[in-house]
């Protein structure tokens, strides 16, 4: 199956919660169209972002919903349906093709480990199975599961066994191992880049087209003009927008992080998500106020996303 390779980047969103815990679908349709004002292509909900592995089964089908629902003309949603249980996600990939998503991924369970290529396609295959029409993109977030698998030899046990297999978010540190991915075959697969660190070397080395951040939220104006900036040639800019980039994932690595600090970032710019979920440890008033004042320091609130 041939499927459209995305262009620009897609966004990872947080999932907006109630004070209590409660998931909260009223903000999506504004959180859509901040994401497609900054430049952003689409969506991939339920992910590590979006806290998926906290959440029911039922309340993943709501949200998948309600983001189809709330996404404006050609933006992209994109369902993260993996858990540890293969037929769960290959329901839930089910009820997304039946709503309307553009797309399914997952990213390997965390429970059970997987150690080897094999057990990974057929994990893959089962979810697959459940939307044979939609592309499917693996997750590889090794940090996350501990499948610290070869992704060049994934693609070759893949191909040809899953015919939906569309290609992989890459979220790992070798740029090396994404070019070789990109690399396969003349370009077969779509190679989603996922660090939002490294945006301009994996343009220069890997090719880059699509991505998928999560800094995107609150940060998608600057990653987007990394791109536009290489796109136009002038190298030193897209330089001084990777650069930012990091002043800023600088900052909220000292707040737990995109998913938590992240998250209290979309309060700081108007669009309040509610605290995340146990087991995570939510950022305090002080830490807030600390954090605001790294943010200003490096005037990230005149470069940010604007509602």
């Amino acid at each position: 199956m041939e499927f459209e390779k995305i262009q620009g980047l897609i966004d990872a969103p947080f999932t907006p919660f109630t004070a209590t815990g409660d998931v909260n679908l009223e903000p999506i349709p504004a959180y859509a169209a901040m994401l497609e004002k900054n430049g952003l292509k689409g969506v991939f909900i339920n992910g590590s972002s979006g806290e998926g592995y906290l959440l029911t089964d039922d309340e993943r089908k709501l949200l998948a919903e309600a983001w189809i629902k709330a996404a404006p003309v050609g933006f992209k949603v994109i369902v993260h349906v993996g858990s540890c249980c293969a037929r769960a996600s290959r329901e839930l990939a089910r009820h997304a093709a039946e709503a309307g998503a553009w797309g399914i991924g997952a990213m390997a369970p965390p429970f059970p480990r997987i150690g080897r290529v094999e057990e990974l396609v057929e994990y893959i295959a089962e979810i697959a199975s459940g939307a044979p029409e939609l592309p499917f993109y693996y997750y590889h977030i090794p940090a996350f599961n501990g499948a610290y698998l070869s992704m060049t030899t994934l693609l070759e046990a893949v191909d040809g066994r899953v015919p939906n297999f569309a290609g992989i978010k890459y979220t790992f540190e070798s740029i090396y191992e994404y070019n070789q991915c990109r690399l396969y075959k003349d370009g077969r697969f779509d190679m989603l880049h996922g660090q939002d660190e490294t945006i301009l070397p994996s343009l220069a080395m890997g090719g880059a087209r699509g991505g998928i951040g999560g800094t995107t939220n609150y940060n998608g104006r600057e990653l987007t003009a990394i791109i536009d900036a290489w796109d136009r040639g002038d190298i030193e800019a897209a330089r001084e927008h990777q650069n930012f980039a990091q002043e800023v994932i600088n900052v909220i690595c000292r707040y737990r992080g995109n998913i938590v600090g992240g998250k209290r970032i979309m309060k700081l710019i108007g669009l309040d998500l509610g605290p995340n979920r146990t087991p995570f440890r939510n950022i305090t008033p002080a830490e807030e106020t600390a954090m605001k004042a790294e943010l200003e320091a490096i005037a990230f609130f005149n470069r940010c996303n604007k509602l």
